[in-house]
């Protein structure tokens, strides 16, 4: 099968790999029929150091079952389903408290000999408790927006939820790329009476302003920070949704935080230490966040996104195939692209 493999900074190739094959009877192997580039990948795509030896990547995935093992019970041959951006067994003490990110029977798709999800299959570990049946769907919109639950929108989910966003609450969140978006969309879905987008490029926040975005503040810095306590009567406001991951943008967070409130940090840090001392101490304001456990959130926000009422999948705004994905990577490292659907 062909398969996307990164080798280092800017060097991404679509090569020939072996199949997959059952290895365990708790695995499942799936016909990827639609994939995606996610911001995170653009990480290593930028800085990543040599290797020779290449590592597989891509993390959100729907397929068809092709395949399962013995002891495979919930999914069989021909099932549509979506996966979590990292696997889990689904009843150890950390995914019974809905933290599946933390399942000692887990990991990431791409390491440790597993797929990559930018591929045309995947061997699937621990099927039983990482995969979501669905209903079986031609609708172009409607496999976009599914393939969101594996990553962004339950992402921006996860932001909205730690940071305490609820009905009548007002919300800063700060990045325009899809999982900003999708955190618009997850603050407007649980009630946030005010949401303020923190972006700059016209496009993105037209659509963040179709998400739910009651305000724009195009503005960064300290500059950004006073447009944001302008429009909040000088307080900030109860939930900010850091969903890019660099040290900037994190003390924007800070600064356009109302005082016992919440930052909710979802995007990957590239950074190891930040505004974290007296002043946020002296505010009461909290900070969470992490790492989406999208296996706990799915069956919740599936429903809608089946019904029509949500449509994250908007924030693909191209649709190339598996053997464009170097173009893909170009694509969204030149802001050419928000994300780029492979189908």
């Amino acid at each position: 099968m062909r398969a996307t493999v990164i080798y280092g900074a800017g060097d991404v190739r679509v090569e020939t790999v072996p199949d997959p094959k059952l290895g365990e009877s708790t695995d499942a192997v799936v016909r990827v029929v639609r994939s995606c580039i996610c911001g995170s990948d653009l990480w290593p795509y930028a800085d990543m150091a040599p290797d020779p030896r290449g590592q597989r990547i891509g993390h959100e995935f729907l397929g068809v079952v092709e395949e399962t093992g013995s002891d495979v019970g919930s999914v069989k041959k021909g099932d549509l389903v979506v996966a979590p951006f990292m696997f889990s067994d689904n009843t150890c003490q950390y995914c019974r408290e809905g933290l599946h990110t933390s399942c000692p029977q887990g990991g990431m798709w791409g390491y440790k000999g597993t797929d990559g999800g930018q591929g045309e299959a995947v061997r699937v570990p621990q099927a039983d408790g990482t995969l979501i049946k669905l209903p079986h769907t031609e609708d172009d919109g409607l496999l976009a927006s599914l393939l969101t639950l594996s990553d962004v929108f339950s992402t921006g989910h996860h932001a909205a939820t730690t940071a305490r966003v609820a009905k009548g609450k007002n919300v800063t969140v700060i990045g325009d790329g899809a999982v900003g978006l999708c955190a618009v969309l997850a603050a407007k879905r649980l009630g946030a009476e005010q949401i303020v987008l923190m972006g700059r490029h016209e496009t993105r926040t037209n659509l963040g302003r179709e998400f739910g975005a009651t305000d724009v503040v195009p503005e960064r810095g300290e500059e950004g920070i006073a447009k944001v306590r302008e429009l909040t009567n000088g307080e900030g406001t109860h939930a900010v949704l850091e969903c890019v991951g660099t040290k900037a943008a994190f003390e924007m967070g800070m600064g356009a935080v109302r005082a016992g409130g919440a930052i909710s940090r979802v995007g990957v840090p590239q950074y190891e230490e930040g505004p974290v001392g007296p002043r946020m101490f002296r505010r009461n304001v909290s900070v969470t966040g992490g790492v989406a456990p999208a296996r706990a959130y799915i069956p919740e926000l599936l429903e809608d996104v089946l019904d029509g009422t949500y449509q994250p999948g908007k924030v693909f705004d191209r649709t190339i195939g598996l053997d464009d994905v170097p173009a893909g990577y170009r694509a969204m490292a030149g802001r050419e692209a928000l994300k780029v659907l492979i189908a």
